[in-house]
């Protein structure tokens, strides 16, 4: 399994309360390109429209610049496949206030491109300062732990 994109911002936004994995609908050249590691899931999300999931606001830009389509478009919907008891469950979870579909991760799984998402509250300010805290005191406790050996 390799991973070829990380939504670095998607656990300091949002407390992710569940994970699903679903394929990526891709061109060919977009599969290229997103194994050669062009790819943003920065301002990333999933969208739900006609009983689809779709990938909204992510970048793959072209493989071969000068070979590929004049209608190409880098930010495109892309469709995201999952079973239809997961979608189902998903639309009832989304309707509940609050709640979003944030992209994690993009990784190939047996040569298949798939898009790992999230079920996501988004964080206050003051929970995303708890977090900083945490991890600060977790380092210089690891540094004191060190230094002590």
């Amino acid at each position: 399994m390799k991973t070829y994109a990380i939504n670095k911002r998607a656990h300091y936004d949002y407390e992710i309360l569940e994970k699903l994995e679903g394929g990526l609908v891709l061109a060919g050249h977009e599969a290229k390109s997103i194994k050669t590691g062009l790819i943003s899931l920065k301002g990333a999300f999933v969208t739900i429209r006609d009983n689809q999931a779709y990938l909204t606001n992510a970048s793959i830009p072209a493989y071969q610049p000068k070979n590929t389509p004049e209608s190409y478009d880098p930010e495109r919907s892309r469709k995201v496949l999952i079973h239809k008891s997961q979608l189902k469950s998903l639309i009832g979870k989304i309707s509940r206030k609050g709640l979003t579909l944030v992209p994690i991760k993009v990784y190939s799984n047996r040569g298949l491109i798939k898009l790992e998402f999230g079920i996501g509250k988004g964080k206050k300010k003051f929970d995303k300062r708890e977090d900083i805290k945490k991890r600060e005191t977790k380092v210089s406790i690891e540094r004191a732990l060190k230094n002590k050996y």
